[in-house]
């Protein structure tokens, strides 16, 4: 598999990422094991991890499998912190509000990220992520404060890189303006070109390379939804259907994957194969990350290393996934 450098780094990584988000809910730790074996085979280094990730059993699975089914050094572990279960009430005056419920919540802090990112090391068993990301934006925790962490995280050898995820071009713009970033991981596909209008650019603009997460639109893209909702897919799940669901009554999205699959059929591959080539050879891409439930649907993943789109298809790609202003 091509690797290629993050941004304007040294950081080397594949160009398809695996993604460890079903690891421990709807994948469990022999045919993970199959999937990371498959994977490294194919020369993929770039690991997607989360502490939220099956709610720390991704964690723990992947820690079973490093030194055994692939040599620490030689993945991209690309971990990240900054969203907790619940934050400490606020009272009257505090410029943090709490929460009306337990839930998710962002806090980039020093304290929160420091900790997380230790426990997440703990957990892998290694003392070091090659990326470690803040998770998400959090608009009450200084900015500059945010940025030293980041610079002790790497100075300390905790992490090699430092990166953002889900932040918008001008959060982006702004911690990359004062701290270390070298890698933005944002949902971008066929179905989601959005960032192409401002976070791509201004991530070009700081150095720093997009990584493309969601890259089949939640499924949407391989075409599966095309005769209707399979029983084990996301838009059968509750948790996500609503959304998958909106996203299939949008003619956009029904002429995007009739394209995928003619072109496919042209191409004697699959729809899956031909939207993450689209996505891989976009302008400063420097991976994807893709999941995958088992090691059927991965080796669909990993056929798209060597497929090599025609301009012709995608052009029209590029011109059937627009949206009109």
């Amino acid at each position: 598999m091509e690797q290629r450098t993050v941004g304007r780094s040294g950081l080397r990584v594949s160009r398809i990422g695996l993604a460890t988000h079903t690891w421990g809910t709807h994948t469990d730790a022999e045919e993970a094991s199959v999937q990371l074996a498959a994977f490294a085979d194919a020369g993929g280094t770039l690991i997607d991890l989360s502490p939220v990730y099956g709610d720390g059993a991704a964690h723990q699975i992947l820690a079973g499998l490093l030194g055994e089914v692939v040599s620490r050094e030689d993945v991209v572990l690309s971990g990240c912190a900054g969203v907790v279960t619940h934050k400490p009430g606020a009272g009257v005056g505090d410029t943090v509000p709490a929460p009306a419920a337990v839930g998710p919540v962002v806090d980039a802090s020093r304290r929160t990220l420091l900790r997380q990112l230790d426990r997440t090391l703990a957990n892998l068993g290694t003392d070091h992520l090659d990326i470690f990301s803040i998770a998400a934006w959090d608009p009450y925790t200084p900015l500059e404060e945010v940025a030293a962490t980041l610079e002790t995280v790497i100075a300390t050898g905790r992490a090699r890189y430092a990166g953002v995820r889900g932040l918008s071009a001008w959060q982006l713009a702004s911690l990359a303006a004062v701290g270390p970033v070298t890698a933005a991981q944002t949902p971008y596909s066929l179905l989601a070109r959005a960032p192409e209008n401002d976070v791509i650019p201004a991530a070009r603009h700081h150095g720093v390379g997009i990584i493309a997460s969601a890259p089949l639109a939640g499924g949407i893209l391989t075409g599966k939804y095309s005769d209707g909702v399979p029983a084990d897919s996301r838009g059968a799940d509750e948790s996500t259907a609503a959304e998958i669901r909106r996203r299939l009554d949008d003619d956009r999205a029904t002429r995007v994957v009739d394209a995928l699959v003619t072109a496919a059929d042209g191409l004697g591959t699959s729809p899956l194969a031909v939207a993450l080539a689209w996505i891989r050879d976009r302008p400063g891409i420097a991976s994807m990350i893709v999941g995958a439930r088992d090691i059927g649907q991965l080796t669909g993943v990993l056929a798209a290393e060597t497929l090599e789109l025609p301009r012709a298809i995608a052009a029209a790609l590029d011109d059937v996934s627009a949206r009109s202003e």
